[in-house]
């Protein structure tokens, strides 16, 4: 489907970058998308082409898009369940199981948590983010568990958005590392940027990136005759960069277990507990489980707060190690 806008910079848009003017005025259509048709030369100021998304618009510019939407670029609503750990008129609040990817990407077209809402909600849901992502705020990685909050209209989408843009949403997160962390309780802060050798990475910077913040506290340590050290982490995010949590256990010397980019591979055991391998193999994705979330809630605005267990084999591996430990 071919579809062509037009558009008039007015005085109070003056000056703004043309892929953030262009997100602002095309709700639906996500940002990537709108920068993928300007570097593809689909945006045209004052009939001249060849702009890049940081070019700024100037009063009075006419502005004329030519969207082309394929079939990749809709979403395909599909039946898959998920756990509702809450739901009103405004928010749904999810817990979200490891191994789904929460809205479409390379690779991962079809079968996300964003597919499985356009299916039972059909419309109904804020489109902030683009058609792409209906109702999706925020994100957690495919192989980490817990909950997330879902907008069912673009109101709740934005408070719940500038709660997320200021910090005050409150996230913790469990995890079972290797070895213990020095200091037992602190704070993390760090640039992260991209892995330049492995863009699909991300690291910690001394000179570029974005500012990521985690506290973390040592809730036990894990000192069992063959097995190796292991403990019991509580993060809580300040920020929410891309695999902060896990980025920053790797800053510290450490990594999450089950954490196969950015930790190592399963030590090599001369003598091990039979219990414990099994269990450790039992283990998918990373033992990362997002435990909490509390907010203003939107529409109402009283503090809400939530909370789920971790996942089965998280679960497993935790009673074992703290039954062994007496």
């Amino acid at each position: 489907m071919d579809k062509t806008i037009k558009l008039l910079v007015i005085k109070a848009e003056d000056n703004k970058r043309l892929d953030l003017y262009l997100q602002n005025k095309l709700k639906k259509y996500s940002r990537s998308l709108l920068k993928k048709i300007i570097e593809t030369k689909g945006v045209k100021i004052n009939g001249i082409i060849n702009f890049s998304p940081s070019t700024k618009v100037k009063f009075k510019d006419k502005i004329t898009i030519r969207i082309f939407l394929n079939e990749k670029n809709k979403l395909k609503p599909k039946k898959i369940k998920f756990e509702i750990v809450y739901e009103d008129k405004d928010i749904l609040v999810i817990n979200k199981p490891k191994g789904m990817v929460v809205h479409p990407g390379a690779g991962n077209p079809e079968n996300t948590l964003a597919n499985a809402l356009a299916y039972k909600y059909k419309n109904n849901l804020s489109n902030i983010n683009g058609d792409m992502r209906p109702g999706i705020v925020h994100r957690i990685d495919k192989e980490t568990s817990g909950l997330l909050v879902v907008a069912k209209n673009n109101l709740a989408h934005s408070k719940l958005g500038k709660q997320f843009s200021e910090h005050t949403i409150k996230r913790k997160y469990i995890c079972l590392i290797w070895g213990v962390v020095r200091p037992l309780k602190g704070k993390i802060e760090t640039l992260i940027s991209r892995n330049k050798k492995n863009r699909q990475l991300m690291t910690v910077s001394d000179f570029k990136g974005k500012k990521a913040i985690t506290n973390y506290k040592t809730v036990k340590i894990f000192d069992i005759n063959e097995i190796p050290k292991i403990s019991l982490i509580e993060c809580e995010l300040k920020t929410g960069r891309t695999h902060q949590i896990r980025v920053h256990m790797k800053y510290k010397g450490t990594s999450i277990i089950g954490d196969k980019q950015y930790g190592k591979k399963n030590p090599n055991f001369k003598k091990i507990n039979q219990n414990f391998l099994e269990s450790l193999n039992d283990i998918t994705g990373q033992a990362l489980h997002a435990q909490t979330l509390e907010f203003i809630h939107p529409t109402k605005n009283k503090w809400i707060d939530f909370k789920t267990s971790p996942p089965q084999d998280f679960k497993k591996m935790l009673n074992l190690l703290t039954n062994l430990s007496g």
